[in-house]
């Protein structure tokens, strides 16, 4: 392991060398099965070879020119991500920050538009939106935010899932503009809010004239069921924020924009060098061409109900088991103890998962996963759990 790589993460011991589909193989030729997909990253599965076909295509042709010219493949992507959204307009850029901050954008500007001085959006608890300074104030988790202060004015926060609590704050703060949430919150630990939480905060944002943004960077691109998750409800967003799966592993972000929000922006009130360019929309375009041709929104439903089946079944009864949480491929398993221990244990046994908030194993599969795969990672995630919580395991040397 070098050094000279700034130490900002707490890297496993293991370097993957290829991948195909939901499989990895490290440097010593160990394969493994992959139930986190680069954290809800790789969609449609490694090396997939529509996209890399793509990618090498654009590469012999054209990567970068500028966004001071037209570019016929982020035309084409903006206004197929238009066609599958609702929405109107699409501004590029090259992460979920990056869209997040774009979003948060459009709420001050569309603020100042209205005379606010101090716009101010409405971000929820245990959310995340990431690590800029303005999306690090907006994520709720003091622990990332440690060491940033000051960090940015113009934001109250309120409990995730709660929407008298939005409400509430429309008699006491004249300067809200917006309200950011995440439709299913990731690294949150996998918490789905009530069926009607979108649309009562969409009736919320539409009583008074606020903004409804939706960050669905890690819960787009057809992984919890539908190309969106708002779309399990009846409601339309006024900007949404995707990123992650976009490119499959090239990196790209979008902000959407629509109606009263879609004609914010204009020339020179934001930019990206990269954003957009030719090869990560070119790649972006082929990620959703293998969606659609492999019906792969249906495929992540249909495979949450069985792995939400099994786990309850497989599960019923484990003391120290506390919820069962899934949406799409979008699985949580809450413990009653913190369990990150359990990364290495499964890197052990040959599969990649995840722990959030402390206490939630979290597994993002491919949405590629065959239902024997499926069946491997229900079954070596279940036996994990039931050793870590089995009394024997809890037990303390006297």
């Amino acid at each position: 392991m070098t050094h000279a790589v700034m130490p900002t993460y707490a890297r496993l011991p293991v370097t993957f060398t290829k991948g195909e589909d939901a499989l990895l193989w490290d440097t010593t030729g160990k394969q493994y099965l992959d139930a986190l997909s680069g954290i809800s990253v790789c969609n449609v599965g490694h090396a997939r070879r529509e996209v890399a076909d793509a990618i090498c295509a654009q590469a012999h042709e054209l990567l970068h020119t500028s966004n001071l010219y037209q570019i016929a493949h982020q035309e084409a992507l903006a206004e197929k991500l238009c066609a599958l959204s609702g929405l109107d307009k699409v501004f590029f850029s090259n992460s979920g920050a990056e869209a997040n901050e774009a979003a948060l954008k459009i709420a001050r500007l569309y603020g100042h538009n209205k005379g606010i001085a101090v716009p101010t959006v409405v971000v929820m608890t245990n959310s995340f939106h990431g690590r800029t300074m303005a999306t690090l104030t907006a994520t709720g988790n003091t622990k990332v935010q440690t060491g940033f202060a000051p960090l940015v004015e113009g934001f109250v926060r309120v409990e995730y899932g709660d929407a008298a609590a939005v409400e509430a704050l429309a008699a006491t703060n004249p300067n809200i503009v917006a309200v950011l949430v995440e439709p299913v919150q990731g690294e949150g630990g996998i918490r789905i809010p009530a069926d009607d939480y979108l649309p009562r905060l969409r009736a919320i944002c539409d009583q008074h004239d606020w903004l409804l943004m939706l960050d669905e960077i890690q819960s787009g691109m057809c992984r919890t069921g539908k190309w969106f998750a708002f779309q399990h409800t009846a409601i339309q967003p006024d900007v949404m924020t995707l990123a992650k799966a976009l490119g499959n592993g090239v990196p790209i972000g979008a902000c959407l924009a629509g109606g009263k929000a879609a004609s914010v922006f204009g020339p020179g009130n934001h930019g990206s060098t990269f954003g957009g360019n030719p090869l990560a929309c070119r790649a972006a375009l082929a990620v959703i061409e293998v969606m659609e041709q492999a019906n792969l929104a249906a495929r992540a439903a249909e495979l949450g109900d069985y792995f939400l089946s099994q786990f309850r079944t497989k599960l019923a009864g484990v003391a120290g088991v506390r919820e069962i949480r899934v949406k799409g491929l979008m699985l949580g398993i809450e413990l009653e103890r913190d369990c990150g221990e359990l990364v290495k244990q499964a890197l052990e046994k040959g599969i990649l998962i995840n722990v959030t908030a402390g206490n939630v194993i979290r597994l993002l599969p491919p949405l590629v996963i065959s239902y024997e795969q499926a069946e491997q990672i229900i079954t070596m995630v279940t036996e994990l759990v039931q050793a870590f919580l089995s009394p024997a395991a809890g037990e303390k040397p006297s």
